[in-house]
C-alpha cells in the first residue's frame, strides 16, 4: 500500500511540474496570473493540480473561434457605416454635459463594433421587486418572442414568478427562448422548466455541466444578464433571477444592484448579442428574421452603446472602457462594485486620477459573498485611501451594482465587475450612456446610497487585526486568480 501511494505521489508531482511548465510556456496569461498559479502549485501541489483544473484551464481555441465567427446579426451595415463617418470626423457629439465622449465612442464602434444610438427611452431601476413587476408586466404584454438571458437563475418564489410569465406568454403563441448559465445556475433542476416546455418554449444552457454541480470549466461563465421582448424592450444590468435578489435571504439581506429598462434600438445590441450567445450553443442557428429588429418608434433621448466582452475578446473591451473612462474624467469619478479585485492598469489609473485633482468615491460591500474576493476588494480600495479616494461600505445589505459615473455627464450600468474574472474571463454586457440626465439620476442614486455607508478611514483600517492581514495578504497574493 505504502508503494502504492508513493507512486501516485510521484505521478502527481510530476504532472505538476508538467502543468507548471504548461502554464509558463504555452498558454498565453497574464504575468500575474502565471506566477500566481505557480504559487499555488508550488505550496499545495495536488490540491493546486485540482484547482487549476477546475478553474485554471482556458478556453480551447476552437471554442473562441466559434464564439468569435458569430457575426453581428442583423447590424454589420449600420455598424460599418457608423465607423466610417467617425474616421472621416462626420459624428454628432452627444449631449453630455461637459465630458467629450467622441474618443470613446469611436474606440467601441471601430473596435468593439457597438452601435451608436440616440433616441432611447431608459429607467434605472434600483430596487429588485421593481424591477421584477415591470419585467413581468412586460412578459405579459409580449406578442412576437421573449429572449431571456441570465448568469443565476433559482428555482425559489421569484424563479416561479418569471417561469408561469414565460409558460403564458408561450401558451400564448409567443415563441420563448431561455439561455441560462449552466454554473451559475446550477441550483435548478431542469425538470422546472418542463411546463415552459411543454408550452413550446425553449430552455438552453451555456456550456453545460458533464453531470450536476460537476464542471471542469468553472470559469468562462455567461455573466450576462439580457432580455429582449417582441424587439421593442429590452432588460439588462445587474440583478439575477432569486429571492436574493429581492432582499428575502438572511445572509445578504436587502439587495441593491442596478438594471435598466431600455426603449429604443439600443435593444438591436442587446437582440444580437442574445442570438450571438444562443447561437454559440447550437447547431441549429437562429438566422436574421425582420421581427427581431423591427423598426422602433421612440420619443427617447437618451444617447448610448451597449459594450459586450469576454475571453473571445481581442480588447478587452469593458476594461478598455472603465480604463478610458477614467482618464477622460477632470472633476469626479463614482464607481460601486461588489469586487474590487483591479488589474495594474485600472488601479493605477485610479491612483493617477486622484494625484491629479478628480474626487474618487468607491463604494464597496461590507460583507462577504464570497470571502476571498471580499478580502482582496477591501485591501484594494483601502490603498486608495492613500491617495486620497473616499471608500465606503454598504451597511444596508450586499451592494451588487456595477456602476461608474464620470462628471456627471456618462455612466457605465451593466454585470461587469471591476475585476479580473469580468475583465477575461466571464462573458459580460455593460450599456454606456452618454447622457446627463440618465448621469445625473444614476448619480442621485449613488449618493442616496451613500447616506447607508460606513466610511473606511485610514484609522478605521489601521485598527484590523491580525487575522484580518493575513486574510488579506492571501487574497492579495492570489487575487489575479479570483
Amino acid at each position: 500500500m505504502a508503494v502504492i501511494t508513493e507512486n501516485l505521489f510521484t505521478i502527481l508531482l510530476l504532472a505538476n511540474i508538467l502543468l507548471s511548465l504548461v502554464i509558463v510556456f504555452r498558454e498565453r496569461r497574464d504575468t500575474a496570473q502565471t506566477w500566481a498559479w505557480l504559487l499555488v502549485l508550488s505550496f499545495v501541489p495536488v490540491v493546486g493540480f485540482v484547482l487549476y483544473f477546475f478553474f485554471g484551464r482556458g478556453i480551447s481555441k476552437d471554442k473562441i473561434f466559434d464564439l468569435k465567427m458569430q457575426g453581428k446579426i442583423g447590424m454589420n451595415v449600420e455598424i460599418e457605416e457608423q465607423g466610417q463617418a467617425l474616421k472621416r470626423d462626420l459624428f454628432p457629439h452627444p449631449p453630455t454635459a461637459r465630458v467629450d465622449a467622441k474618443q470613446l465612442i469611436y474606440m467601441l464602434t471601430v473596435y468593439e463594433r457597438a452601435l451608436y444610438t440616440t433616441n432611447n427611452q431608459v429607467q434605472l431601476f434600483t430596487d429588485g421587486r421593481k424591477k421584477f413587476d415591470a419585467l413581468i408586466e412586460d412578459i405579459n404584454h409580449a406578442y412576437d418572442h421573449i429572449h431571456f438571458e441570465y448568469y443565476i437563475f433559482r428555482g425559489d418564489q421569484l424563479g416561479l414568478e418569471v417561469r408561469e410569465a414565460l409558460v403564458a406568454a408561450a401558451k400564448r403563441g409567443v415563441k420563448v427562448r431561455v439561455l441560462l448559465d449552466a454554473w451559475g445556475s446550477n441550483g435548478v433542476a431542469r425538470h422546472f422548466f418542463d411546463p415552459l416546455v411543454a408550452a413550446g418554449g425553449e430552455v438552453s444552457f451555456f456550456f453545460p455541466l458533464f453531470v450536476p454541480y460537476i464542471n471542469p470549466r468553472i470559469n468562462y461563465r455567461n455573466h450576462r444578464k439580457i432580455v429582449v421582448i417582441d424587439g421593442q424592450i429590452g432588460y439588462t444590468g445587474g440583478f439575477n433571477v432569486g429571492d436574493e435578489y429581492l432582499g428575502l435571504v438572511e445572509k445578504f439581506g436587502y439587495w441593491r444592484d442596478n438594471h435598466l429598462r431600455i426603449a429604443g434600438p439600443a435593444i438591436y445590441s442587446l437582440q444580437n448579442r442574445f442570438l450571438m450567445d444562443w447561437n454559440s450553443q447550437h447547431k441549429e442557428e437562429i438566422s436574421y428574421a425582420a421581427a427581431y429588429f423591427p423598426q422602433i418608434e421612440s420619443q427617447g433621448k437618451v444617447a448610448m452603446q451597449v459594450v459586450t466582452s469576454g475571453p473571445d475578446s481581442e480588447y478587452e473591451q469593458i476594461k478598455m472602457t472603465y480604463l478610458k473612462m477614467i482618464n477622460m474624467a477632470k472633476k469626479e469619478i463614482l464607481i460601486q462594485t461588489p469586487y474590487y479585485i483591479p488589474d495594474g492598469s485600472i488601479h493605477e489609473a485610479l491612483k493617477l486620477a486622484l494625484l491629479s485633482g478628480v474626487k474618487v468615491y468607491l463604494q464597496i460591500p461590507n460583507k462577504p459573498d464570497h470571502p476571498l474576493v471580499y478580502w482582496a476588494t477591501y485591501s484594494f480600495a483601502a490603498e486608495l485611501l492613500e491617495y486620497g479616494a473616499s471608500v465606503a461600505t454598504y451597511e444596508n445589505g450586499f451592494i451588487h451594482a456595477k456602476t461608474m459615473v464620470i462628471d456627471e455627464g456618462i455612466a457605465s450600468v451593466g454585470s461587469a465587475n471591476i475585476d479580473v474574472r469580468s475583465f477575461r474571463l466571464d462573458f459580460e454586457v455593460n450599456s454606456i450612456l452618454y447622457d446627463a440626465t440618465m448621469a445625473q439620476e444614476v448619480r442621485q442614486a449613488f449618493f442616496a446610497d451613500r447616506l447607508l455607508c460606513q466610511e473606511l478611514t485610514k484609522e478605521l483600517y489601521n485598527q484590523r487585526g491580525i487575522v484580518i492581514k493575513l486574510k488579506e495578504g492571501l487574497a492579495r497574493l492570489v487575487s489575479p486568480l479570483l
